[in-house]
């Protein structure tokens, strides 16, 4: 199965913004994308690509496509890097906060712009996976 890159994005772009207000406003913030998170992560549905389906105006095999289990790995790295900043904000440990709440606003907004780190690490994790299943 496939997403439509434009969904793609628009899922990317929805975390950028929203861990950036929480960084800027209120660390309670990341509840929202947490949320989100987690609910993708049981689901396999995501709510912000879901309401914004309807915003396509082409058919959605006529977008450039993007492979659905490498979103959903990509979705359990943001989860975990911004549930690790909720609990690290939670015990006052402000710096990992913000250092995991960064992480996940570069890694998104670099896949933004083209190039997906968590593409890398899943494809070089697979790799892996396969040599050694190749050496024994």
């Amino acid at each position: 199965m496939s997403i439509p890159k434009p969904l793609v994005q628009v899922n990317q772009s929805f975390i950028v913004i929203s861990v950036l207000l929480a960084l800027l406003i209120h660390p309670a913030i990341l509840l929202i994308p947490f949320a989100i998170g987690v609910y993708t992560l049981l689901t396999k549905k995501n709510p912000v690509i879901h309401f914004s389906k309807r915003f396509l105006k082409k058919p959605f095999d006529s977008y450039k496509q993007e492979d659905k289990d490498q979103q959903l790995f990509n979705q359990w790295i943001a989860t975990i890097c911004i549930g690790l900043s909720l609990l690290f904000f939670s015990i006052n440990l402000s710096i990992l906060g913000y250092v995991f709440s960064g992480m996940v606003v570069v890694a998104s907004g670099v896949a933004l712009m083209g190039y997906c780190i968590g593409c890398t690490i899943r494809y070089r994790y697979m790799m892996w996976r396969y040599k050694r299943t190749k050496i024994t």
